[in-house]
């Protein structure tokens, strides 16, 4: 959980640093873009139901390692896109404890039947 939370607060950062960093443009519009998006996965990600959802923040991170080569970034957001973007991916690897297991998905539907059986309260 913590892990995602730092996540959070660093798209949070990415949101912002077009105005803290002074540079506009392309790498402007990839960290308005990339900010609220890796912000809210972090954050739908931290419950444990969720959790799966960390894995679009790798792609995002590894968007932003990318980005500066591919849309052509100036120093300072170029620097700022890779660390970013390392942090980001290297964050949302981490799993963190597994506390509960939930559901099932689909092998819980269609694999093998239940250990037991379905049990009924005696009626009155």
């Amino acid at each position: 959980m913590w892990a995602q939370i730092m996540v959070a607060i660093l798209g949070a950062w990415l949101m912002s640093s077009p105005a803290v960093l002074e540079h506009s443009g392309a790498a402007a519009t990839n960290a308005h873009i990339a900010g609220p998006a890796i912000a809210c996965f972090a954050i739908i990600a931290t419950w444990g139901v969720t959790r799966a959802l960390r894995w679009i923040n790798v792609a995002l991170g590894l968007w932003l390692i990318a980005a500066p080569l591919v849309v052509g970034h100036s120093t300072a957001a170029s620097v700022n896109s890779l660390l970013v973007g390392a942090a980001v991916a290297g964050l949302s690897v981490y799993r963190g404890r597994v506390g509960h297991r939930y559901a099932g998905g689909w092998r819980a539907l269609w694999g093998a039947p239940p250990d037991r059986e379905f049990q009924t309260r005696p009626s009155r």
